[in-house]
């Protein structure tokens, strides 16, 4: 057997050593996305998480298409006196129907949570919530989406603006129902199941991709300046959706906004209806 000397000694052990290392770090990586959750059955199974902790927008096609998944799971947490009115969550699923091609269906189930006592949350504390109790992720042909109604504010809020609700994953929203219950109930203003569905419906909107994050443009209309929003101020994906501020003054008329032309030509052309 030929024996390794000198220079190419030392190359072939630190080419050994680096490469070792290289794979237990991808193993551990992969390890951590591994999770143990009990199934419908009963039974416990180990899912890999990392499917459902993409970029926002990485499923759209998935969400409005039949092509890899043809069923639909939501799974929507909400802290305990902090829950949804029952109309909004009758509304989104009317919303999810009429935008999404699932011939095996759509169901929406809510899970009650403990108080949190948490005065603000960052998106990385809201990240670490759902790696704790979510218990639903893509499996076979069925996708799953996760949902959280939170006590307390957004961290990143400003003077100018009070955030609702944002998606941070690719399956994942969360909605900021203590501040959307501090602008409901005022004089002229709209109900808070308006309110409630709007921003819903909204931050769905962007994971369906909405605009230009995931679904492709059919014509320019997106508000750069905005981000990921639509120009059209009567669209459910104009920017002020977003903050209670701009949203009383967009719901002036006391309905809940659509998609307009130009957003609903994009998520049909991504498979969506």
């Amino acid at each position: 057997m030929k024996k390794f000397t000198g220079l190419k000694t030392r190359v072939f052990l630190i080419a050994f050593a680096f490469g070792f290392w290289l794979g237990c770090t991808k193993d551990n990586n992969k390890s951590e996305e591994l999770k143990e959750i009990v199934n419908e059955e009963g039974e416990t199974e180990t899912v890999d998480t990392s499917v459902n902790k993409k970029s926002v927008g990485d499923s759209a096609n998935d969400l409005l298409s039949d092509a890899n998944y043809n069923e639909l799971k939501l799974e929507v947490f909400y802290v305990k006196g902090f829950e949804p009115e029952n109309a909004t969550i009758e509304n989104f699923e009317n919303f999810l129907n009429s935008r999404l091609h699932k011939s095996q269906g759509i169901s929406i189930e809510m899970k009650p949570m403990a108080y949190q006592g948490k005065e603000t949350y960052t998106t990385q504390e809201i990240r670490a919530l759902e790696d704790s109790i979510r218990t639903l992720y893509n499996e076979d042909k069925s996708l799953a989406v996760f949902g959280i109604f939170l006590d307390g504010e957004y961290a990143e809020n400003t003077e100018n603006g009070s955030v609702l609700g944002i998606a941070y994953r690719n399956t994942s929203f969360v909605i900021f129902e203590e501040t959307v219950q501090s602008f409901s109930g005022q004089t002229f203003g709209p109900s808070l199941e308006v309110l409630e569905s709007t921003v819903l419906n909204h931050e769905f909107g962007h994971l369906l991709g909405m605009v230009n994050a995931g679904t492709p443009m059919q014509t320019s209309h997106q508000d750069e300046e905005h981000g990921r929003h639509c120009s059209d101020d009567n669209c459910l994906m104009y920017w002020t959706a977003e903050t209670g501020e701009g949203l009383i003054n967009m719901l002036s008329g006391g309905s809940i906004p659509e998609f307009d032309s130009q957003c609903l030509a994009d998520l049909q052309a991504n498979g969506g209806k």
